[in-house]
């Protein structure tokens, strides 16, 4: 399944949590077990974060105006952060859900039917979240790849919710249940601070990824060969765009056209080698002393060039 755009995606999102959700709380019912009970609840948030992102990617397609002149990706962020608090907002429903049952364990009912049931909701599950993988890395969605993650982290909490209430049939043990309720809730505590960390160095204009700024070098080699250099390199991330920045320092005796054609064609050079990516160029003369003043951070980039 390949759509063009991330809201697509989400689409399909939505549907599948209604889905699942429907039928991890018929496996609730028929068994009365908190651990399907949990899993229940951690799908509400499916729903609920899948809306959110829908959300999102409809804002953060938006175009660049007056008052947002680097567009609206970096509304991504918000989604994931939101995604997050509601994954631990879910952890502290099931844990107040699952201690009254760890005091007063109570028998199960037709455990066959409702791990049924269970089983047919993770594969749901499963399938939609490799989708989204794959569709998040290719579109560079911060909300389709948090929200396949959290997927994921679904499916395996519904594995071992299986186990336990497997185990409780097996060996009726009752307090197997509320305990594997708690281990669930624990699972996906971890989960949502994740999603809220990451998008709390979106926010805060993290720089790239290695592997993104050896493009960028790689993209400079050819210039600095000719004996262009390069320094106060500057990269950052917003939803599914990039920003890079950097002066570009050629001999003084360059006529501006020169230098205006130049810092163009290293431009397209990133553009090309790193698709969505804006691109900011200052133009400097090698001969001029403060543009090869060294500041703490381009020491610290390791971004000072080295004066002819």
């Amino acid at each position: 399944m390949r759509f063009r755009s991330a809201r697509s995606y989400i689409t399909l999102s939505i549907g599948a949590a209604v889905l699942t959700m429907a039928l991890k709380f018929v496996a609730f019912a028929v068994t009365g077990s908190v651990g399907l009970l949990s899993d229940a609840l951690e799908s509400v948030v499916n729903l609920v974060a899948a809306l959110i992102a829908f959300w999102a990617l409809t804002l953060a397609a938006r175009p660049a105006d007056d008052e947002h002149t680097y567009g609206h990706t970096k509304v991504e962020y918000f989604a994931s952060g939101i995604e997050g608090g509601l994954i631990v907002l879910a952890a502290v429903s099931i844990a107040i859900a699952a201690v009254p049952r760890l005091i007063h364990p109570q028998p199960l009912e037709q455990v066959g039917l409702g791990l049924l049931v269970a089983v047919v909701a993770a594969a749901i599950n499963g399938g939609v979240a490799l989708v989204l993988g794959q569709a998040g890395k290719r579109l560079r969605s911060v909300v389709l790849q948090a929200d396949s993650r959290h997927l994921l982290t679904d499916v395996w909490t519904t594995a071992g919710v299986l186990v336990g209430v497997a185990l409780v049939g097996i060996t009726g043990w009752l307090i197997l249940d509320p305990i594997i309720a708690l281990l669930v809730a624990a699972n996906i505590v971890w989960t949502g601070v994740k999603l809220v960390r990451e998008s709390g160095l979106g926010l805060m204009d993290t720089a790239l990824p290695a592997a993104d700024q050896r493009i960028i070098t790689d993209a400079q080699a050819p210039y600095r060969a000719r004996g262009i250099q390069f320094h106060a390199l500057r990269t950052r991330r917003s939803g599914s765009r990039r920003f890079v920045s950097m002066h570009v320092l050629v001999p003084g005796d360059w006529t501006v056209k020169q230098g205006h054609d130049l810092c163009e064609e290293i431009e397209m050079a990133i553009h090309a080698a790193l698709p969505e990516t804006t691109v900011f160029t200052h133009l400097e003369p090698r001969e001029d002393p403060s543009a090869w003043q060294d500041t703490g951070l381009d020491r610290e980039m390791g971004d000072i060039p080295v004066q002819p």
